[in-house]
């Protein structure tokens, strides 16, 4: 059969960067930290005391208080990045089935503040079984999706993904996917965490994934540095609208770019480690540009997983070197989580908003925080360091991975009419 085009038609951010895709955008290329010392707890017992929060949130400026409660903060974060991208893309003026409008969304580990919060509750009362009735809907992941359904009125596919830090990567590949096949005109995708709680935190140290750069947070996240030691945890949501190409172009919609290919693989290596040689990298970006259909010298810029771990660096790398060969050079590399922080399952969404953004606009947001080369690195490539630069962007990848071995890649085009 033959498949649809499908073509990004809205943005909502809210992120440790803005609250609003401009706000988000601004601070990239400018190369702005998201990081400072956390508010949301008490974290001066922690190992590390430091975060990517959002900040100036207030969640009776979008809901009733009433609403508000009976939301975990992933949700909230979910609803207002995906009022911003359905507004921006006009979806609700007429001219659409809401059964052909679907919502397909991504979060690693959905309301882990009420799990947090009932548990402990729970432990400090009598041992009577005292639970708020919202718990169960406030934590589970898949609630996301329907809390946004049931505000527009959107009755097509509807479901969340959950693969670690490629969550939100996998919900817009299965969109993609679901609107290329005819099953769908539309669908709000994306992905939202708000994991900067005592458990997140502290169960992350316990890894020991997190940097504990207490004296530095803005810049303790720096990916391909020597001195990397482990990712900045960050909070917020990313929301794009997918639709076909036709059903945009009939209604008058605003384009941004076009995805033309969704790769998958998995490591089958270790639980938190990548392959060391960054094979499941590798496959992940040939299976993506295969699905493109297009040779990897034709894209111009790869917005990396890229978190600031030791081992997770280096194997990106090498896949890429792999892939890419003597073209490998001619990229522009560079990691965004230098500054909003690693989202876990919504990294995918904001990083493939930035990417979209460097097609739309020609500029390449940076990595920051580039002090000391790293001799395992091979510094010939131009991970844009330390400032955005302007280039020709006609095809960007943004590849995301997540604990377990899942590794997700995206391509977004320019549209070639």
């Amino acid at each position: 059969m033959e498949l649809k085009r499908v073509v990004v038609t809205g943005l909502g951010a809210l992120t440790p960067l803005g609250n609003t895709v401009s706000e988000y955008w601004n601070g990239l290329i400018n190369g702005v930290s998201g990081a400072a010392p956390i508010t949301r707890f008490d974290a001066s017992k922690f190992k590390t005391q430091f975060a990517c929060e959002v900040k100036g949130y207030d969640p009776e400026k979008y809901f009733e208080r009433k609403e508000a409660r009976k939301m975990d903060l992933f949700s909230q974060f979910a609803m207002v990045a995906a009022e911003e991208a359905v507004t921006d893309a006009n979806l609700t003026e007429g001219g659409y089935s809401p059964d052909r409008i679907g919502v397909i969304w991504g979060s690693g580990i959905g309301g882990l503040r009420t799990f947090q919060e009932e548990c402990v509750n729970f432990a400090h009362g009598d041992g009577t079984p005292r639970f708020n009735p919202f718990f169960i809907p406030k934590m589970i992941a898949d609630i996301s999706a329907g809390h946004i359904s049931m505000k527009y009125g959107f009755r097509g596919p509807n479901f969340v993904t959950v693969s670690a830090c490629a969550s939100a990567t996998n919900a817009i590949i299965d969109s993609f996917n679901y609107i290329r096949l005819g099953m769908a005109d539309a669908i709000v995708t994306g992905g939202s965490e708000a994991a900067v709680t005592e458990a997140g935190i502290g169960g992350f140290n316990a890894l020991k994934a997190l940097s504990e750069r207490n004296d530095s947070p803005e810049t303790a996240s720096r990916p391909f540095d020597a001195d990397r030691d482990g990712f900045v945890l960050g909070e917020g949501a990313g929301a794009l609208i997918l639709e076909e190409y036709e059903h945009a172009k009939a209604r008058g919609a605003k384009i941004y770019a076009e995805i033309i290919g969704g790769g998958m693989s998995a490591d089958a290596y270790h639980m938190t480690a990548p392959h060391p040689e960054g094979l499941g990298a590798l496959n992940v970006m040939k299976n993506v540009l295969r699905d493109a259909n297009i040779k990897p010298e034709e894209v111009d810029y790869i917005n990396v997983h890229g978190t600031s771990t030791p081992l997770g660096d280096i194997s990106e790398v090498k896949a890429i070197e792999s892939v890419f060969g003597e073209h490998a050079y001619k990229l522009n590399i560079s990691s965004t989580k230098s500054m909003t922080g690693h989202l876990l399952g919504a990294a995918g969404a904001i990083e493939a908003i930035a990417s979209i953004m460097a097609v739309r606009n020609n500029i390449v947001p940076p990595t920051i925080n580039h002090f000391t080369d790293d001799e395992n690195i091979d510094n010939r490539l131009n991970f844009t360091f330390n400032k955005a630069q302007e280039r020709e962007v006609k095809v960007a990848l943004s590849n995301t991975f997540g604990f377990g071995g899942h590794n997700t890649s995206v391509i977004f085009r320019q549209l070639n009419d």
